[in-house]
């Protein structure tokens, strides 16, 4: 088999969510081994499909990175990883094993752990990311970001307070599936005029869980998978027993994630804020379609005049007094075509290439600096996301303080940025 490169190997194997992982021999021997006190040590909470398929064989894969332990509330999911991870270092005298927890808390207590991977459920995100900060993690979680607003911005003040290097894993910025860079340098460099309207179209918002009982089967921690979430009887579409390759249907309902409207929702808004220069902002107004129910048409007005709509044609759309922009995975094109036909010349605006995006993040945590998708970048996108779909729930328009985190003059609507939690699961303090 010949020898794959980093980028094509993550195009290779998050293709299609329903294709077979093939792990080739050449992905986890890379990279010459660094020495063991030059090596990153990891450990990884979560290790469903996207730990399996993309987390674990990218870092197993680099030579300065050290998985020291998985985390994980199934146990045939969790020793799966482990065996994984014991296998790639099979040949290192000197390694004395994969650690295993069920329990985050337990691996967050390690001292010899450097930095975390999160690949759990969107409504178990924010809790081990900021107990993380707080333990001195440097963090990699997967987008969309958190469950509610509140959480967004809590991550937020975590990563500050803490000083941590926290990438969310929005992999479009890093060029994964297409030029995403390129079509937001186009824009950036003025070659649409002044941007009107943005259009972005992606899935509809989650609903209330409705499944049925089934028997739980020994070897998972179910209570534990439901964490703040609401008690209910397990259900195998939330969390698949054992192995699986297909994305669990989780996302779905509201007691766990936000729908398709946050899970690519959290890819496509993310280009657009990059494309807007809005990595430290967002809209300023939200406005419900006349039937929220059909769960599309959406607008979010921003201070400057943009309009984003939620709808259109699959990826992100950009109108501009000057031409046309459409950007999606494995097509970019423009009205002009020289738009994106032309290089850019070294006069324009030339963004940060990312080297990829758990490369760019192990970079980061050696340099200090801020990785590509940061995590005010994942926390201002999957707020716009979490806006939208309040609008859709409430059917009512929403005025909203991107600089104050809150409805300015609105205290039902300022009763939507978080929710109730089950405990123990309630939301650690910065």
């Amino acid at each position: 088999m010949s020898r794959l490169t980093r980028r094509q190997f993550v195009a290779q194997t998050l293709a299609s969510a329903a294709a077979p992982l093939i792990v080739p021999a050449s992905v986890f021997g890379a990279e010459e081994r660094a020495a063991p006190s030059q090596r990153i040590t990891v450990g990884f909470i979560g290790t469903g499909k996207m730990a399996k398929d993309y987390h674990l064989p990218s870092l197993l894969g680099m030579g300065d990175v050290q998985a020291l332990a998985v985390c994980e509330v199934d146990t045939t999911r969790r020793r799966f990883a482990k065996k994984l991870v014991e296998d790639r270092y099979g040949q290192d005298r000197a390694y004395k094993g994969c650690a295993e927890y069920a329990d985050f808390r337990e691996m967050l207590a390690r001292k010899d752990i450097d930095a975390v991977c999160i690949a759990t459920p969107d409504h178990w995100h924010a809790i081990p990311a900021i107990e993380a900060c707080k333990a001195g993690k440097d963090v990699y979680c997967e987008k969309p970001l958190t469950l509610t607003i509140r959480e967004a911005k809590l991550c937020i003040d975590a990563v500050r307070k803490f000083q941590r290097v926290f990438q969310t894993g929005s992999q479009q910025r890093s060029n994964v599936f297409g030029p995403f860079r390129e079509a937001v340098e186009f824009i950036r460099s003025g070659r649409l005029g002044k941007v009107r309207t943005v259009t972005v179209g992606v899935g509809g918002p989650s609903k209330a869980c409705d499944l049925p009982e089934e028997p739980v089967e020994p070897g998972l921690e179910w209570d534990l998978w439901l964490g703040q979430a609401p008690k209910r009887p397990y259900h195998s579409a939330l969390s698949p027993r054992g192995m699986h390759n297909h994305f669990p249907a989780w996302r779905s309902y509201r007691e766990y994630s936000g729908g398709g409207h946050t899970d690519m929702g959290a890819h496509h808004y993310d280009i657009a804020q990059w494309a807007l220069d809005m990595d430290r902002s967002g809209p300023v107004e939200i406005i419900p379609p006349a039937d929220p129910s059909t769960g599309t048409g959406v607008r979010y007005v921003y201070a400057n005049g943009v309009e984003m709509t939620h709808g259109g044609p699959g990826g992100c759309t950009f109108v501009g007094t000057e031409g046309r922009l459409s950007i999606d995975r494995g097509r970019l094109e423009s009205e002009p075509e020289r738009i994106v036909k032309e290089p850019l010349r070294p006069d324009e605006v030339h963004l940060l290439k990312s080297p990829g995006h758990h490369r760019h993040w192990i970079d980061c945590i050696r340099t200090r600096k801020d990785p590509i998708a940061d995590v005010e970048a994942g926390a201002r996108t999957v707020t716009i996301v979490h806006l939208g779909n309040l609008a859709y729930w409430h059917g009512r328009r929403l005025r909203w303080d991107p600089q104050k985190w809150e409805f300015p003059g609105d205290p039902e609507a300022n009763g939507w940025l978080d929710r109730a939690r089950r405990d123990p699961w309630q939301l650690p303090r910065v």
